[in-house]
């Protein structure tokens, strides 16, 4: 995938070799595919679905999507990519926070679709830990903007207590 970031004990860097490829009806190849719910279910042998066993798809969860349908099968997911079909829609924010939060996702959750340098300081306050930036974006001015990302004043996924709790820094 190309314009990925990812997050690595805290520091953003850019991905050169990624894996994965986003599901493509027309693509023909044994890379590793991150499909659909409806095509990633289809695909599974009987150990995944009964959660015996890894994946090696991973899943897109697409805004119409319920994160807590995917419940059974957590433990059997390499990662989990939230599409935003556009910027201006925030459904994917709320599926990041469920899954961190309420469901307990500590995989990887990567951000796809129409992603922009704006959305991702609070893309990661959600719980995303990898983002591929939309292709027609430059990646420096991504990486520029999660690192100036350096105190969180509320509550988020990756900090779930609000800075009054958080005692004194010396």
């Amino acid at each position: 995938m190309n314009n990925l970031i990812r997050l690595s004990d805290g520091q953003a860097l850019i991905v050169a070799d990624d894996p994965w490829q986003l599901y493509d009806e027309n693509l023909v190849t044994d890379a590793a595919l991150i499909l659909p719910l409806q095509q990633w279910r289809e695909r599974q042998p009987a150990a995944v679905l009964a959660g015996q066993a890894i994946s090696r798809d991973a899943l897109l969860l697409q805004a119409n999507d319920d994160p807590e349908t995917l419940q059974p099968w957590l433990a059997s997911l390499p990662l989990i990519a939230i599409d935003f079909p556009s910027f201006r829609d925030g459904r994917g924010y709320s599926q990041a926070y469920l899954l961190r939060t309420r469901l307990g996702w500590r995989g990887e959750l990567r951000a796809v679709g129409d992603v922009l340098r704006d959305q991702l300081a609070p893309m990661r306050q959600c719980g995303f830990d990898a983002f591929a930036v939309r292709a027609d974006k430059s990646l420096t001015d991504a990486l520029k903007r999660l690192a100036g990302l350096s105190v969180l004043y509320g509550r988020s996924a990756i900090e779930p207590r609000p800075l009054f709790r958080r005692g004194r820094s010396s």
